[in-house]
């Protein structure tokens, strides 16, 4: 068990350096112990702009309450998510950080990818995409290729739903790196895909990475996303564990009253983060 928790310190230790300069630029709000970005939709898609256009590493968390009660309690994601650029991804998230004090609005992953690919399609980025069960990174690129035609796609990869061999790993990384692409869009599911961009950022010449898990299956018809009046309202929760209940209803209805109760604490001033 000691040497279990001392490998978890160092891949969080790992992660810590990555980024930084680039995190420096953006406000971010400590919540529950992971740093949130105040950027607006429109602040990070100008930041991912500059990323494209400095050519600095950097990688884009959505994060709704799951992905920051995951960090709250696992050092390890912990580490992944504050080397990341974290963003308010459900309106829960963006309450909190009004409770707390501060402005912020929703930074929805799937809002974030369309607003990106539409930009992309009048600045010429290139894009990759990552993730999904078999075949869905290919539904996905051209569903995004039907909705803005000028979209160049630059390769999609499925990786197995297991750790990979090194050999598969090196081939991975030789397809992403050979792609030419400037942005990847990561579908491994939170907290996974966070933590694989944390962990293979530095390895990857391609300057921005996004983790946009539910985009995936939202853009591809695999799963039905709720009404914009649903997600407007912060109860894009309720149905998702509608649609889905055995598979969320550990990350809705136990997270979300711990969420509430721990936010409740660091508002009260009974828990403090740094």
């Amino acid at each position: 068990m000691g040497e279990a928790n001392k490998e978890k310190r160092d891949v969080a230790a790992s992660f810590i350096c990555v980024g930084e300069s680039r995190m420096r630029t953006v406000h971010r709000v400590n919540l529950l112990g992971v740093k949130i970005s105040t950027l607006s939709l429109i602040g990070t898609v100008n930041f991912i702009a500059e990323s494209v256009g400095a050519r600095e590493m950097v990688a884009i968390s959505p994060s709704p309450v799951y992905t920051v009660m995951q960090g709250h309690e696992r050092p390890e994601v912990r580490a992944a998510l504050n080397s990341n650029l974290a963003t308010p991804d459900g309106m829960p998230v963006v309450w909190a950080l009004r409770v707390l004090g501060h402005r912020a609005e929703r930074v929805y992953g799937p809002d974030l990818m369309l607003a990106v690919c539409e930009r992309s399609a009048r600045e010429g980025w290139s894009h990759f995409f990552f993730g999904g069960a078999s075949g869905v990174a290919e539904m996905l690129a051209a569903e995004m290729r039907r909705r803005f035609p000028a979209l160049t796609v630059a390769g999609v990869l499925c990786p197995p739903f297991r750790a990979l061999t090194s050999e598969e790993e090196e081939a991975m990384l030789a397809h992403l790196n050979g792609s030419g692409a400037q942005i990847v869009w990561v579908g491994l599911g939170s907290p996974k895909q966070d933590l694989w961009m944390a962990q293979y950022r530095p390895r990857l010449r391609p300057p921005v990475l996004v983790g946009v898990g539910a985009a995936f299956d939202f853009f591809t018809g695999r799963t039905p996303q709720a009404p914009r009046w649903m997600r407007r309202g912060g109860l894009e929760w309720l149905f998702r564990l509608a649609s889905e209940p055995r598979r969320l209803w550990r990350r809705y209805v136990i997270y979300n009253p711990k969420f509430v109760w721990e936010v409740t604490r660091q508002r009260l001033g009974l828990r403090r983060y740094e």
